[in-house]
């Protein structure tokens, strides 16, 4: 079949050609002295034989999407930020663990590829590649007509680290009287957007037009604040002398705060999530008025304010405290890892499969 039987099938190679030439500096901005092979091969190569120096080297991986916030970018034509959710979702679950992140690889998949929109996404990925010392190091555009409109795409991504077994982090390290440290986020990140959605339609609000509670941004814009990157932050700190009192991590994302942060507590523990110790961002305030929601409703689906957790020894957590609040991320105690006292009712008792603590949230938000 020639180029052109198949644009008549709705496929235009040359559209993807020209999004490559597009998006080819932005990635070359990623690209450091262990990528092998450059640009545009049918492989990425990554040299790790700096592996060598470690004792038990681990690679840790991760996949995942930015799911329906897309629709919001599609709805207002602005593509520029979601590749930033798509590091992310990513490279932040891998750092969870203890490991730093290598290389990416994307994947988007479009009615019709549009040049200059899938170069936004792409540079949207390059740059927050950059921001966190990952190359960008492979990526597939695909044209999917018939079973996507003109003007859909999804985004996925992949990403490898590595870290010593002995720095693995993990519920085996935490111990009863350990700090559980939260860090703000910066709004929605790339959870929940189905209630966001809902919420909007229901409300019979437009994406374009601005309203009085977001001020001079489109509501789609405000909607659109991008996911904040905890990776690069949070691999200084396991780096630092600081770094080995770090015991355990959590990335608040699909779920909600317990289910996550049950996860990477161990058996026979509890945490109560001390509500009182932060005030949820005005998009979660926002968003639950128009739905006539309490915040306690949407703890399982969206961050409210809390992006990620760090569980530390007590006696550094100050330290720990400064050094992240120093970085910009705003850091502050939700709790203390407790013994289980075996009644657990109010509790979620691990998740994703894994049988881990238990976690509930007390108190009151602040106002």
């Amino acid at each position: 079949m020639t180029n052109d039987a198949y644009a008549q099938s709705g496929v235009d190679t040359h559209a993807g050609d020209l999004a490559v030439e597009l998006m080819k500096k932005s990635i070359k901005g990623t690209l450091n002295d262990k990528v092998v092979g450059g640009f545009g091969g049918f492989a990425g190569m990554f040299d790790v034989s700096f592996l060598k120096s470690f004792d038990r080297p681990l690679l840790a991986t991760s996949t995942d999407g930015v799911g329906t916030k897309v629709a919001i970018a599609q709805a207002i034509d602005k593509h520029d930020t979601i590749g930033q959710d798509l590091v992310g979702m990513v490279v932040d679950d891998i750092v969870v663990v203890g490991a730093k992140s290598m290389f990416m690889t994307d994947y988007i998949a479009t009615g019709k590829v549009v040049p200059v929109r899938i170069a936004d996404i792409v540079s949207g990925i390059a740059k927050a590649c950059s921001e966190v010392g990952v190359a960008l190091i492979g990526g597939e555009t695909a044209e999917h007509p018939g079973l996507l409109k003109v003007d859909e795409y999804d985004v996925a991504g992949a990403a490898v680290g590595a870290v010593e077994y002995s720095k693995l982090l993990g519920p085996n390290k935490v111990q009863v009287g350990d700090i559980v440290l939260g860090l703000g986020s910066s709004g929605l990140h790339s959870n929940g957007y189905s209630l966001v959605r809902k919420i909007i339609a229901d409300s019979k609000l437009d994406y374009n037009k601005t309203v009085q509670e977001f001020g001079n941004l489109s509501l789609g814009e405000a909607l659109l604040e991008p996911t904040r990157l905890y990776t690069g932050v949070l691999n200084t700190l396991l780096e630092s002398e600081l770094g080995s009192s770090v015991k355990a991590m959590s990335h608040i994302t699909g779920g909600g705060i317990a289910a996550n942060l049950a996860r990477v507590l161990p058996k026979n523990t509890t945490l109560d999530v001390d509500r009182s110790t932060w005030k949820p961002l005005d998009v979660f305030q926002v968003l639950t008025s128009w739905a006539n929601l309490d915040l306690t409703q949407v703890e399982s689906t969206w961050n409210l304010g809390l992006g990620f957790a760090v569980i530390v020894k007590a006696d550094k957590v100050r330290e720990i405290q400064q050094q992240l609040n120093n970085t910009g991320i705003n850091t502050w105690q939700i709790g203390t890892v407790q013994a289980s006292e075996g009644n657990l009712e109010g509790y979620v008792q691990g998740a994703k499969g894994v049988d881990g603590g238990a976690v509930r949230l007390v108190g009151k938000y602040l106002n």
